[in-house]
């Protein structure tokens, strides 16, 4: 079972003074399948106002206010994680994905509320003829829904280019279909689109993921990014994962933090101030195996 350290930095730089900040963070872990934190933590410089909860969907959240002139702001979370691998890359079912789609509604769980609140738009992903009409290629009638899921996954790897340059967080999946490149948001609220027009319910998964370096690299500390997936409910089998960015079923390397109904739920961190003029951020984040 491996453990692993996360470290994740946030750094704010003003032109100008900032008089009063008020913020939302999506940094602590909440609890997640296979994952055991020994301990987690956020420091916040300079000293905030600051309440922890738990939000809607069961994430931790933290609010924090700055109410002293500041030129910069440091937001710093760390923990350490046990991770044992999900069982997914195991699964394999014969049920066709219509008898699979269906039998959420036509055999209720005790959390149905919970679980189709997942079926419907959200703020970022939009039912589309777009999504439904690429959707439909992976699910021809009768197709296994394991089987089924997979192949889109597959197929948003091989049609859409990773360009780290090409999209900004306010980026539609209209404007996905159309650019046909992206990043980790993008792809995950491209496979909820899918996947949602089809009648599923589908969620965005935040988290972290370990990168590798090259054979004979070392391994630069600091190089690592936030990620995100989709994981989608089957009836029968729970929620599964699936990360279209890497073409992967999520394994001992994924490191969930928060999910919601898309990216603007567990946005890492957002908020709003007053004064700073123009601004620099900075963010490094860390996931070494202990």
């Amino acid at each position: 079972m491996p453990v692993y350290k996360v470290k994740h930095i946030t750094r704010y730089r003003y032109q100008q003074p900032v008089t009063v900040c008020h913020h939302i963070a999506h940094l602590l872990p909440r609890e997640a399948p296979h994952h055991s934190w020994n301990f987690s933590d956020l420091e916040i410089s300079p000293p905030a106002v600051r309440a922890d909860r738990l939000d809607y969907f069961g994430n931790r959240q933290t609010f924090f206010s700055i109410q002293e002139p500041h030129r910069e702001l440091l937001v710093t979370s760390r923990g350490e994680v046990e991770i044992t691998s999900p069982a997914n890359g195991l699964l394999f079912s014969n049920q066709p994905w219509e008898q699979a789609r269906d039998s959420l509604f036509t055999n209720p769980i005790a959390d149905f509320g919970r679980v189709v609140q997942f079926t419907f738009e959200s703020p970022k992903i939009t039912h589309t003829s777009e999504a439904l009409s690429y959707a439909a290629e992976s699910f021809p009638p009768n197709r296994p829904i394991v089987e089924a899921l997979e192949d889109l996954m597959h197929r948003i790897y091989k049609d859409f280019q990773f360009d780290s340059a090409a999209t900004t967080v306010s980026t539609s999946v209209a404007d996905i279909f159309l650019l046909r490149r992206g990043v980790c948001q993008d792809f995950a609220h491209l496979g909820i689109a899918c996947l949602r027009s089809m009648g599923f319910a589908a969620r965005y998964v935040s988290g972290y993921l370990l990168t590798l370096p090259p054979p004979g690299r070392p391994r630069l500390v600091g190089v690592d990014a936030s990620h995100a997936w989709f994981s989608v409910y089957v009836p029968e089998l729970g929620w599964l994962d699936f990360d279209p960015t890497n073409d992967m079923i999520p394994t001992d390397r994924h490191i969930t933090i928060a999910y919601g109904r898309d990216f603007s739920d567990v946005s890492p961190l957002r908020g709003m101030i007053l004064g700073g003029g123009k601004h620099t951020m900075y963010v490094s984040v860390d996931v070494a195996p202990e």
